[in-house]
């Protein structure tokens, strides 16, 4: 059957908890298992589809998982046109708001929908987006989280030797000195060859993120300071950027590349890095990346590395890849790493596959 001829013919999810060899604590809380939904998306040609989505906790899996089952229904017997499935689905909730866990949704059901068109056509994302397959940069994402000193340390060290030449450093701890001690323990471990980021994951106010921002301008060496108050508090980011020398890096938390222009629009970063899930899957992330070209600014990604990689491949500014190997227990094949690169699989669509015996294994 021609790719121009398949159709949807259901929607499958499973959620699964899977272990992480590194937990991490952040301003924000802390997790051990990362509470995945898994997304199959059945063609009538027997092409599955597939996605996943990250619930940061697992009470966050049931209605995201009912959300995706009911926008599933609606699309059945559609054509498998990723614009026109998106389409459909937006005017079906615009009252209710294309935000949050609808949103998710979505953008589930959208990469599911470009990795089946990539099966069918028999080429990888990066090729059916225009793209060749290469290298993507990342940096390692994996742990750094708010712990002891010495075990930091450590983490840092062993993060590095996996092979990779940037890792990111989470800070927003109760007192600034702390922090402060935690990023010059880090630097003195990892020399200046290595790439640093900082993360306040949204935990401070403004006046606390300028206080804090300047001490690190102070210290130096830090590529960027990501996310230090509230993500969508566009004005209170704007001036943080500003005022602080150390580049500003927000994005994870755009609801859609229409709050990424809104973002934009107030100079609220140096860079962003918009999230798979919450950028609209695809179909959102190249509508994002446009409107960083047209910005001047870097993209980075954020979580996702398996679909990420495909799209910062297409992305003008690309940046930087934020790995993480959290899907990995459940994957058949989890992405290839070379020197602190993302090698993109030559598989087709995202070129993932899932190990059924660990899905039901960690089935929740």
């Amino acid at each position: 059957m021609k790719a121009n001829h398949l159709k949807v013919k259901g929607v499958r999810v499973r959620a699964v908890g899977a272990p992480m060899k590194r937990p991490l604590a952040t301003a924000t809380g802390s997790i051990k298992v990362a509470p995945l939904l898994l997304v199959d998306l059945h063609t009538d040609a027997g092409t599955t589809g597939r996605s996943y989505l990250f619930g940061i906790g697992a009470h966050h899996l049931p209605p995201m998982a009912k959300l995706v089952e009911a926008m599933g229904e609606m699309i059945k017997g559609d054509a498998l046109a990723p614009f026109e499935i998106e389409r459909k689905l937006r005017a079906r909730h615009t009252l209710l708001g294309v935000h949050n866990v609808v949103l998710f949704a979505m953008s589930g059901i959208d990469m599911a929908a470009w990795d089946a068109l990539g099966q069918a056509l028999a080429q990888p994302l990066v090729r059916l987006l225009g793209g060749t397959p290469r290298p993507v940069r990342a940096y390692n994402s994996k742990g750094l989280g708010i712990m002891p000193l010495k075990a930091l340390v450590r983490e840092a060290i062993e993060l590095v030797s996996e092979g990779f030449s940037a890792v990111k450093l989470r800070l927003g701890r109760p007192a600034a000195r702390d922090d402060i001690e935690a990023l010059r323990a880090v630097k003195k471990a990892l020399g200046t060859n290595v790439t640093l980021m900082v993360d306040f994951n949204q935990g401070l106010t403004v006046n606390e993120a300028l206080r804090r921002g300047r001490m690190i301008d102070d210290e130096g060496g830090v590529h960027w300071i990501e996310e230090p108050v509230r993500a969508d508090d566009f004005a209170g980011n704007a001036r943080v950027a500003r005022e602080v020398a150390t580049p500003i890096q927000i994005g994870e938390n755009f609801m859609g590349p229409e709050q990424m222009a809104q973002a934009l629009a107030a100079g609220a970063c140096d860079y962003v890095m918009p999230d798979a899930q919450r950028i609209g899957g695809v179909t959102g992330w190249m509508r994002a990346a446009a409107l960083a070209q047209a910005a001047g600014l870097e993209m980075s990604s954020h979580l996702f590395p398996e679909a990420s990689c495909h799209l910062l491949a297409v992305t003008p500014t690309c940046h930087w890849l934020e790995f993480v190997d959290w899907a990995d227990p459940v994957l058949a094949e989890p992405l290839e790493l070379r020197k602190g690169e993302v090698l993109i699989p030559a598989r087709p669509g995202l070129g993932m596959r899932w190990n059924e015996k660990a899905v039901r294994r960690y089935a929740l």
